[in-house]
């Protein structure tokens, strides 16, 4: 299998993230696959290496024999379902092996089947299966090497040493303290892809609010200057075609505006991590703004000067004050707004007023901008308050922290 290295050269993927199979669980491509090669690898190790092990030990162990080569054969080929059925397959291999050294045959790779096999039964999950069954072979071979090898094959054999025991029961130990930190890597490599998924599902839901406030913002703004200007032509068109050209002037201009920035919004879609073509707007532009409201027949007052911003509390802060202009034009009766900038103390504070009265229940806006905007303070780790004030009208006060200044 081809590993996957890193740019630039490094270890592959996985040696960070877990291995490529992983990923895929019992109804996947890995849970479908039968570990063939792993088993004809394991099955021929086991032949062979028995093979030798009863030349080496021809003196004390009986020779193999078609039972003996069958035993070998059946506890290596029950490896075949491992993936599938874990436990039936370490209790099987246990028992063809706890056989075949009550037959008396020479002792070899025949514990390589049992490992293997409750290796795979710890690591999916099923820890007192594989223990007992680990277990369980050792208890026979107690039992057979120390009370019953007077009835057992071969004749004249003799007690084994207790020392021998000692070596078998680490073995146990060794193959349960791999299988256990294969399982804890195991679950590790599950909880960080979850992670992994969480983190990308947050990411994409931000970014889709992030896209829904900017264009809620974009078109919000530009239609109700539509709307409002539209309206002055139909009145205008007989009485003072003049008026209601300037009208259509003022749609076009600010329809062209809202398809351009509408462009922007989706060119970071289909191109997400490119830089943008066009700067994103911030207070630089409220010169820009303030005419536009004026087309829309709101006159407003800006007082201060606003100060150096890094590009996204910029944003945020031009959105908020097109936003709270936007719900001064839809739902104001009066038609002059003042926005107040002051910063210091670490902080910029944004104050807009209009006198009202409202023209309905929703004063401050719908739900939606109002949202957004608290939305973007939020995420600079600022307030909005937004309410009517109590000699009339409304206010929106926003207050966002100048992190650039501090740091500088």
């Amino acid at each position: 299998m081809d590993e996957q290295r890193v740019p630039g050269g490094g270890p592959p993927r996985w040696w960070w993230h877990g291995p490529p199979w992983g990923n895929l669980r019992d109804g996947g491509q890995w849970g479908a696959r039968w570990p063939w090669r792993s088993t004809v690898l394991v099955t021929v190790f086991v032949l062979v290496g028995s093979n030798f092990a009863a030349h080496a030990q021809e003196s004390g162990r009986a020779s193999l024999d078609v039972f003996a080569r069958v035993l070998l054969l059946v506890g290596s080929a029950l490896l075949l379902w491992r993936k599938r059925y874990p436990v039936a397959v370490a209790f099987g291999t246990a028992a063809a092996a706890m056989i075949y050294l009550g037959a008396g045959y020479a002792y070899g790779p025949v514990f390589l089947t049992v490992a293997v096999a409750c290796f795979s039964a710890v690591v999916a999950g099923h820890r007192r299966a594989a223990w007992s069954a680990v277990g369980m072979l050792w208890a026979g071979h107690v039992l057979a090497a120390h009370w019953l090898y007077r009835w057992l094959p071969p004749s004249g054999d003799s007690s084994a040493s207790w020392w021998q025991e000692v070596g078998g029961a680490t073995w146990v130990v060794a193959i349960v303290a791999v299988s256990e930190l294969a399982r804890v890597r195991r679950e590790q490599w599950a909880r960080e892809r979850a992670e992994r998924g969480q983190a990308a599902r947050r990411r994409a839901d931000e970014e889709r609010l992030r896209i829904a406030r900017e264009l809620h913002d974009v078109l919000a703004h530009s239609i109700s200057v539509i709307n409002v200007q539209a309206g002055v032509g139909l009145a205008l068109l007989d009485t003072d075609p003049e008026q209601a050209r300037t009208a259509l002037s003022t749609i076009k201009a600010a329809s062209k505006e809202a398809l351009g920035e509408v462009r922007q919004v989706l060119d970071t879609l289909r191109t997400p991590g490119d830089v943008p073509r066009a700067p994103a707007p911030g207070l630089e532009g409220l010169p820009e703004l303030v005419e536009q409201a004026a087309g829309a027949g709101l006159t407003v007052e800006v007082e201060g000067q606003p100060p150096g911003l890094p590009p996204g509390a910029d944003l945020a802060a031009f959105r908020i004050v097109q936003e709270a202009l936007t719900n001064v034009v839809r739902h104001s009766g009066s038609r002059h707004a003042r926005v107040h900038l002051e910063h210091g103390g670490g902080a910029l504070r944004l104050c807009i007023d209009d006198d009202g009265p409202a023209t309905g229940a929703d004063v401050g806006g719908s739900g939606n901008g109002l949202a957004g905007m608290r939305e973007r303070a939020a995420a600079l780790g600022g307030t909005i308050e937004a309410g009517r004030r109590p000699d009339g009208g409304f206010r929106v006060l926003a207050v966002l922290p100048l992190k650039a200044e501090e740091d500088r």
